[in-house]
């Protein structure tokens, strides 16, 4: 038997309205985010998922900060590093219960490769690649999501633009 005021269950309401409004209008583009981080969309659904569990399980919190969707993007962001590890109970379960399947933008032959490159850069300059232009982050927004200087941002989108365009470069016929 449970014993709950009215005015408990009216805000438990809010609460999941809240987050599931959060989470219908970023889900897509942290997908999409995932995917040209890990360029798996296995991965990236399961890179998605853990961040906004993560989200979910403290967002009373989370949702008072001033970029609740850059905190998840962080998140993200920092697992696609290592994103071979297991997931938990709870990640496969809200899969399970949602039962949905987002679709990755199609991308032509030549824009998959360029997201191959980018992946072969070092972790940060991938990062900051992908959430400037996959995801259209300003670099104001990138340091705040990686918790970094917007001066570091400039200087991994400076290299890994000239990585980028020297291995494009090698690889185009002559």
């Amino acid at each position: 038997m449970t014993l709950q005021s009215d005015d408990v269950q009216v805000e438990q309401a809010a609460f999941r309205e809240s987050f599931e409004a959060f989470y219908l209008r970023e889900v897509r583009s942290v997908v999409g985010l995932a995917y040209v981080l890990s360029g798996s969309r296995r991965a990236a659904e399961d890179l998605a998922h853990d961040a906004f569990l993560k989200a979910y399980r403290d967002w009373a919190r989370i949702s008072s900060y001033d970029d609740p969707a850059g905190w998840v993007r962080k998140v993200v962001s920092n697992d696609s590093v290592s994103r071979f590890r297991r997931l938990t109970a709870e990640t496969r379960a809200l899969v399970r219960l949602k039962g949905e399947s987002y679709v990755i933008p199609e991308t032509d032959p030549e824009s998959m490769h360029l997201w191959e490159e980018v992946r072969r850069l070092p972790a940060r300059q991938a990062q900051v690649i992908a959430l400037r232009y996959y995801d259209q982050r300003s670099n104001a927004e990138i340091a705040e999501i990686l918790g970094c200087s917007e001066t570091t941002v400039k200087t991994h989108l400076q290299r890994a633009r000239e990585t980028l365009a020297r291995r494009l470069e090698e690889e185009r016929p002559r």
